[in-house]
């Protein structure tokens, strides 16, 4: 089982060694787990429960990954509803109006992308990212235990808080010493993880680990799931990446066939 650190945020800000201590995290995993907003989770279940054709309402929003994503031969356990900015009231309320969700439930949404999106923002502040808002359903069942239920991949973006469903387990995320892939546990009940994405990694220079994770089925029941401190580029850390905007980013990396931060090379000096 792959150890997960755990930090108490307003000590990282404190404390000198707290801080350098979630840097080495961030550096050697990518992955953080934080403090809890458990709200969501009856949010995605119940939108995850709504007709297939509701969903389907919010699939031409753009960019692309926002809206609906319905299960494909690369993935066919998995479906997602993504908010593209949560940190937008206007964005969450155009997503709501598409799928017909309720009104407590667009009050949970915005109520829970407001915090993440701050929480964001400080994690991003106390290591040195817009924040969208995706709901994942895993459509699993008897015949697919064992089986992925998402393809291995790293985030496209800064960071990304996840919500982790705490009745069915199954994310994997890759040693960065073995490269093979461990089940994590979250270490404390009502915690939060953070992924570092691979905008991070060339914003870091390399520095931050984008980690390669997954999903693994381990029950027959449908999983839920809500997603610089120095001078990084000098003489003895010569610049990696040529600078670039995320729109363009989630082009390239749309235009591969990889999802596991291959895109990056195409940005490398």
């Amino acid at each position: 089982m792959l150890e997960i650190p755990v930090f108490d945020l307003p000590l990282v800000g404190a404390r000198p060694d707290e801080s350098a201590r979630l840097l080495a995290a961030a550096r050697l995993l990518g992955c953080v787990p934080l403090e809890l907003q458990a709200s969501m989770k009856a949010a995605a279940r119940a939108l995850h429960e709504l007709p297939v054709d509701a969903k389907r309402r919010s699939a031409d929003v753009a960019p692309p990954d926002s809206g609906y994503v319905h299960p494909s031969a690369t993935n066919p356990l998995f479906e997602s509803l993504a908010v593209h900015d949560a940190s937008a009231p206007a964005d969450v309320e155009a997503f709501c109006d598409l799928i017909g969700a309720p009104p407590h439930i667009r009050a949970t949404i915005g109520a829970y992308a407001e915090k993440t999106h701050e929480l964001a923002l400080d994690v991003a502040a106390k290591m040195t990212a817009g924040l969208g808002l995706r709901m994942n359903r895993y459509n699993y069942t008897a015949e697919t235990v064992g089986s992925p239920g998402v393809q291995v991949h790293t985030d496209s973006s800064f960071l990304t808080v996840l919500l982790e469903d705490d009745r069915i387990g199954g994310l994997e995320v890759a040693d960065p010493d073995t490269a093979e892939f461990e089940p994590v546990d979250l270490p404390l009940p009502g915690s939060l993880l953070v992924n570092i994405g691979d905008i991070a990694t060339a914003w870091s220079n390399g520095e931050l680990h984008n980690a390669r994770h997954g999903v693994r089925c381990v029950a027959a029941a449908p999983r839920f799931t809500v997603r610089a401190p120095e001078a990084l580029v000098d003489a003895r850390r010569p610049r990696r990446f040529r600078a670039f905007s995320y729109g363009e980013y989630r082009r390239a990396r749309h235009s591969t066939l990889g999802r596991a931060g291959e895109a990056l090379s195409q940005f490398a000096i």
